[in-house]
């Protein structure tokens, strides 16, 4: 498909290049016959050079298309309307006034098209005075007003425009209902919808796919399902433009049932529909039936697009499925794909959620046009991973290159500075932030920067900060600096930060573990037990460690002491190795993360069969020698674990990383990339 794309381009520019060329030889031979008899070279030579302009312009290749237009002795009114449509496709607005200008005969065309190209670049009362002069208005330009209305954000004025309009055909209707719908008034378009029925038009299938869309923005199944009655009674189910809003309706209304039924009523060439289906498994957490789809796309013989691929490659990322989002990432590469923005954002996202942040870097270095998405998803990366300077080096790039940063931006970079102790910088970031008029401070904002205080000990300043918050501290402020008390053992604070949560949510799991904790590191068995007692009475449940290893496309997982897994004498056999070769290395368990009121000889046997060791024993044993091993794990990695990854990282000479609920620690040679900031 890619060599036929290049062998069309090449034959276009031979086209142009030769009919450009018979053109200015006829012009300079034949220029006394055509000034004589005008109406002769009018058809079909200025027909075929109309085409031509409008390939040139298709082509970015705006100077061949004027100067072709320049040199034509006879214009008719459709080549002065499609040089000027050129004007403003190609951003040409001057060129395109002053060809408005010397047009010798404007007709209705010729004035919708200015105002047209005006409100595609938010020329909008420019648009509006060209409006009110045009001497005639047929429906048409009355349409593309309204359109541009819409896509100016002016609802209002769009809908004020439609109800003046002399009168209004199923066209006009279905632009305003889509209008309606795509800038986040759903409700109003059905109530619309209801109107055009009452007024006796007959809806189009084009119709009904703006109808079916505004169904599924406001999940109203039932409106949903009359209106797919209505389909299938007048005929349009087998049209793309209904099949493809059908499925996403039913997705997003959690029928993937009836999904699946409108997908397989027929066979479908049209990327878009399999596309629907596959995002609709997506969306319904269906990833290896997403998955599964994508593939049968290419035994189907259908090309994935970039939507398509998107969505496949946030399934892979949900599923933490590393291979198969490189087999995805592949087939991007041979569809000419790895530059588009969109599929590369998504790889940025999988590569670094997976704990492949090279790879990450490697496609946003590769991505062609850079959005802010880009730049959030590498900053964002890069602060998981706690590569605080890497963030900061991409945030000076981002200002260089004049893209403004947003809240998620700013999140980013305080997440970065918080989790690679960078204090001052984290304070620069911060007050940066508060002199932006453009990004408006939240409180996600406040509970990185108290992190960032709490975690260098700074809790005064940090309980100040939260006293002085424009708006109240949530859950999330208050767990912040709690987790900040725990690493600095401040008991006092750690109550008064425990108790402002459990007024804000008296059930939260975390406030009552890190309290519990922090009991038991200082000794107070009666506190812990009487704060898990508390959580038993409510009926509130600790997270038991979790931690797991996406093998083969498998996913094995592993609870401490876990012996269910089919393998479970081979991983405490090499845990057991593992264990005499760190006594080589003089380790000493930690008994403080042992949080139980137990002998120390329990303690050491606890502390060595974490969640997270019989992980990597496991994957020790499965894996390729030499390769690097991923571990998941849904809580933090204690400090015992983390010593002890350390130094089996250095004792089998491998890559280690483990994500924890916090972030990611790549562990080689015996250091961590957290550098024990953790």
């Amino acid at each position: 498909m890619i060599r036929k794309f290049k062998v069309s381009q090449r034959s276009f520019d031979i086209s142009c290049t030769i009919l450009h060329k018979k053109v200015t030889n006829s012009v300079s031979q034949k220029e006394n016959e055509r000034i004589a008899f005008p109406n002769r070279f009018s058809y079909p030579d200025v027909y075929s050079c109309t085409k031509m302009i409008q390939g040139y312009v298709r082509n970015n290749r705006f100077d061949d298309a004027l100067k072709l237009f320049d040199e034509m002795p006879v214009r008719d009114a459709v080549m002065w309307n499609s040089m000027i449509k050129g004007c403003f496709n190609c951003g040409n607005l001057e060129v395109a006034f002053k060809l408005f200008d010397e047009m010798p005969e404007r007709n209705v065309v010729s004035w919708t098209t200015m105002v047209s190209g005006l409100l595609m670049h938010e020329r909008v009362g420019v648009a509006e005075k060209l409006f009110m002069e045009m001497p005639m208005k047929d429906e048409a330009a009355w349409n593309s007003m309204i359109y541009g209305y819409f896509i100016n954000g002016k609802v209002e004025e769009a809908v004020r425009l439609f109800h003046k309009m002399p009168s209004r055909s199923v066209i006009s209707w279905t632009s305003v209902i889509s209008g309606l719908d795509h800038t986040g008034n759903s409700d109003e378009a059905l109530f619309l919808f209801r109107q055009m029925l009452f007024c006796g038009v007959r809806p189009t299938s084009m119709t009904f796919s703006s109808v079916i869309t505004a169904c599924a923005n406001v999940k109203d199944l039932h409106l949903g399902l009359m209106i797919h009655g209505h389909v299938v009674k007048l005929g349009y189910l087998s049209d793309t433009y209904i099949t493809a809003p059908l499925i996403t309706f039913y997705a997003l209304c959690k029928d993937i049932n009836s999904c699946c039924k409108v997908f397989y009523e027929k066979a479908h060439t049209s990327v878009v529909v399999w596309t629907s289906l596959l995002t609709g498994y997506s969306l319904n957490c269906k990833h290896e039936n997403a998955l599964e789809i994508f593939s049968d796309m290419f035994r189907s013989n259908v090309l994935p697009n970039q939507s398509s691929f998107t969505s496949a490659l946030n399934s892979c990322c949900e599923l933490e499925a590393l291979d198969r989002g490189k087999e995805i990432n592949g087939a991007a590469v041979k569809l000419g794909l790895e530059t588009d923005v969109f599929v590369g954002n998504s790889l940025i996202v999988l590569y670094t959620k997976c704990g492949n942040i090279n790879d990450g870097l490697f496609i946003f270095k590769v991505i062609a046009e850079k959005n802010i998405v880009s730049w959030n998803s590498m900053i964002v990366g890069c602060a998981q991973h706690g590569y605080g300077n890497w963030a900061l080096i991409l945030f000076n790039q981002m200002i260089r290159y004049e893209v403004p940063p947003d809240d998620i931006t700013f999140t980013g970079l305080l997440s970065a500075c918080s989790r690679s102790g960078m204090l001052n910088k984290g304070r620069c970031i911060f007050n940066f932030l508060l002199n932006q008029k453009s990004v408006k401070v939240k409180l996600e904002h406040y509970a990185c920067m108290v992190d960032i205080l709490g975690r260098n000990g700074r809790l005064n300043e940090a309980v100040e900060l939260v006293k002085n918050m424009p708006m109240g501290p949530n859950t999330s402020i208050w767990l912040a600096l709690l987790s900040a008390c725990k690493k600095h053992s401040n008991l006092k604070l750690a109550e008064t930060a425990a108790e402002a949560i459990f007024n804000i949510d008296p059930n939260c799991s975390a406030a009552f573990t890190l309290l519990s904790n922090l009991y038991a590191f200082a000794g107070r068995w009666n506190d812990v037990s009487r704060i898990r007692g508390l959580m038993k009475n409510k009926g509130i449940m600790k997270e038991p460690g979790l931690s797991w290893v996406n093998l083969k496309g498998l996913r094995h997982e592993f609870l401490s002491g876990d012996k269910s897994h089919p393998m479970t004498t081979e991983i405490y056999e090499k845990l057991e190795w593992i264990g005499e070769k760190l006594k080589g290395f003089g380790y000493v368990p930690d008994q403080m993360f042992a949080l139980h009121d137990v002998e120390d000889e329990q303690k050491e046997t606890l502390l060595l069969y974490h969640s997270e060791r019989l992980a990597i024993c496991f994957a020790l044993i499965c894996s390729v020698e030499g390769s690097t091993i991923t571990v998941m794990k849904n809580l933090r990695v204690c400090g015992d674990c983390h010593s002890v990854i350390k130094l089996i990282a250095k004792i089998v000479e491998r890559e280690i990383v483990v994500r924890d609920s916090s972030r990611f620690h790549h562990f080689k040679d015996g250091f961590c990339s957290c550098g024990d900031y953790w």
